[in-house]
């Protein structure tokens, strides 16, 4: 019981479960039976409450009728008392359904969030190409909250259909003419809040299509910024933003227009069904088929009713954004991994990879740097060394795909310049290794040293090999401070953080690739100077055109069109015309 109201520590679940993808009703069915006894508590407390209320005016009613115009004051008392008796029940079962409601709203968030992760977790670096940015962000911050909404408001919905039937019986017993006005006209109130939400469910999937693709012109815009400046390119993106954002502005607008007709209708429907009611009820007590308490029960039940039917055509409205929601989390959830992993261990042994396709070799447990002519080039290496693409690199004579993805992802690491800072505290979103791999973190006493989530010495280390440490000494709790995202950092200074988690995940083969491109001469000098030392015995593989960085390398191999060309130290390679002119940017004629 105390579970089912909420209690302490129930969410997140450690296993989410599998959910039913074959249609967004169903997954919303099952989303919401994985809370099977709060659901029932919150639909019987919600049904006793809104009991409750309907049984208000009938109460009244009777003290009028039997205390009131009689002048039969314990008659008057006992049936004050009454509704004094339900306005108690009321107030202590619609606390109880608000508790279990919340703990229904919370379990289908969180665990729509957890499939939702679980999902993106599994796609890795699939995940930007098989999906827009847009389109992520709309199903994380906003689709899963509009689950927990509609589920939440079932209780309320649920109680509002029981009372607005126990309100109809009692008013076809009492008076057959005024239940018949009530049986007729909910349905018909009914079925024109359906219609109007399917008009809405369309233009509200249509906007949201649209907010998805300006959110993406807006990722796009942002990242190519400084090319888009360079080629004077910035007033024709503004002006497809602009036209982007007017789109969304007047598919809004639709909605808008839906949304308050909806509203008009909420109010206007029911009230022409109140006035009906009165006329009806007014004129029966004139000819004395009514009494006068019953009569004005029957106009406490009007002014009820349209209580609760505009309570039903919000749950219809929450379920209708549930069910866009749910049809953008199936969509993701949906994406199945391109890449099938292979089914052979991976040998415990020092990986020797090659790439035929290129003819590049890594030298194990050497700093290799890897001048690519193309942009493109690096980024394609990178992917096949990492086995984020087939064909793959090989170990040894096996490619890479033959083994199991998990293996191969546990000793290469392909680190960018797109990969992003999570929020919390800062040292343990650097540190993201497992606690209890204490291999370069521990105190040299046998304890892995880790203090609020993170081990604060090998922190330190890394920090101070990505030429970071300036960055948490600026902060009032060092490496404990609190961040949102890496928002509050610069662009530098968000690319050493990231170095520095790559360090720290201290894989046997690290690919950098650009480690360095945002950062001043003098920084990418000291993060230079400390690569090496802080990888000596790993093998680091390093895709930059920077003459600092190659500098330091143990070996350099030249890229051009694909291919390996040009192999050796950085000085002896400057001799190469095609190698010099990427490196220090000469143009040969």
């Amino acid at each position: 019981m105390r579970k089912a109201l909420g209690g302490r520590g129930h969410f997140p679940v450690p296993d989410p479960g599998d959910p039913v993808t074959t249609s967004p009703v169903r997954f919303l069915v099952w989303l919401a039976t994985r809370h099977r006894d709060s659901l029932v508590l919150a639909t019987v407390f919600g049904v006793l409450c809104t009991l409750a209320q309907a049984l208000v005016p009938v109460a009244i009613g009777l003290g009028i009728d039997r205390g009131l115009l009689p002048r039969d004051r314990g008659a008057l008392l006992v049936w004050g008392g009454a509704v004094l008796l339900l306005g108690v029940l009321q107030a202590v079962v619609g606390t109880l359904r608000d508790r279990a409601s919340a703990t229904n709203r919370f379990g289908a968030a969180y665990r729509a969030t957890q499939l939702v992760v679980r999902q993106a977790t599994e796609l890795g670096a699939e995940l930007p190409r098989r999906a827009s940015t847009g389109s992520v962000v709309a199903v994380s911050a906003m689709d899963v909250g509009s689950l927990g909404t509609a589920v939440e408001g079932t209780a309320r919905g649920g109680g509002a259909i029981a009372s607005i039937l126990f309100a109809s019986v009692f008013m076809l017993v009492t008076s057959w003419q005024l239940g018949l006005v009530v049986l007729v006209g909910v349905p018909l109130i009914a079925a024109a809040a359906a219609r109007l939400m399917r008009l809405l469910h369309g233009r509200q999937e249509r906007l949201r299509d649209r907010q998805g693709a300006l959110t993406d012109l807006s990722v796009d815009i942002i990242d190519g910024l400084r090319v888009l400046r360079g080629i004077g390119g910035e007033d024709v993106y503004a002006r497809h933003y602009r036209d982007a954002s007017q789109d969304v502005r007047a598919e809004g607008v639709r909605v808008a227009a839906t949304v308050a007709g909806i509203a008009l209708l909420r109010v206007l429907l029911p009230g022409m069904l109140l006035v009906a009611i009165v006329w009806l009820g007014a004129y029966q007590v004139s000819t004395g088929r009514l009494e006068p308490g019953l009569f004005v029960a029957f106009y406490g039940y009007t002014v009820f009713l349209t209580q609760q039917l505009g309570q039903i055509t919000t749950m219809l409205d929450q379920l209708t954004r549930a069910t866009v929601a749910a049809h953008r989390i199936l969509d993701l959830l949906a994406l199945k991994p391109e890449l099938p992993s292979g089914t052979r261990p991976l040998p415990d042994e020092k990986l020797r990879l090659h790439d035929p396709g290129s003819d590049l070799t890594v030298p194990p447990g050497r700093l290799l740097g890897v001048v690519c002519a193309t942009d493109g080039d690096a980024r394609a290496l990178a992917d096949r060394i990492g086995r984020y693409v087939d064909p793959a690199a090989r170990h040894g004579e096996t490619p890479l795909s033959d083994y199991r993805t998990e293996d191969v992802r546990g000793r290469v690491l392909v680190s960018d310049n797109g990969a992003a800072l999570f929020s919390g505290r800062l040292g343990a979103e650097l540190d993201i290794r497992d606690a209890r791999d204490t291999s370069r973190g521990d105190d040299g006493d046998g304890r892995d040293g880790r203090d609020g989530g993170f081990d604060r010495a090998a922190v330190l280390r890394a920090l101070e090999a990505a030429s970071a440490e300036d960055v948490t000494d600026a902060l009032p709790d060092g490496p404990a401070q609190e961040i949102s995202g890496g928002r509050e950092f610069s662009g530098g200074q968000q690319q050493r953080l990231r170095l520095a988690r790559a360090l720290l995940a201290d894989p046997e083969v690290l690919v950098l690739i650009d480690p360095t491109n945002a950062l001043d001469a003098h920084t990418e000098g000291r993060v230079a100077g400390r690569l090496g030392p802080y990888r000596a015995g790993r093998t680091t593989v390093v895709f930059t055109t920077s003459p600092i960085l190659l500098a330091h390398a143990e070996h350099v191999v030249f890229v051009q069109d694909g291919k390996a060309v040009a192999e050796g130290d950085h000085p002896s390679l400057l001799a190469d015309p095609g190698y010099r002119g990427v490196v220090t940017r000469e143009v040969t004629a």
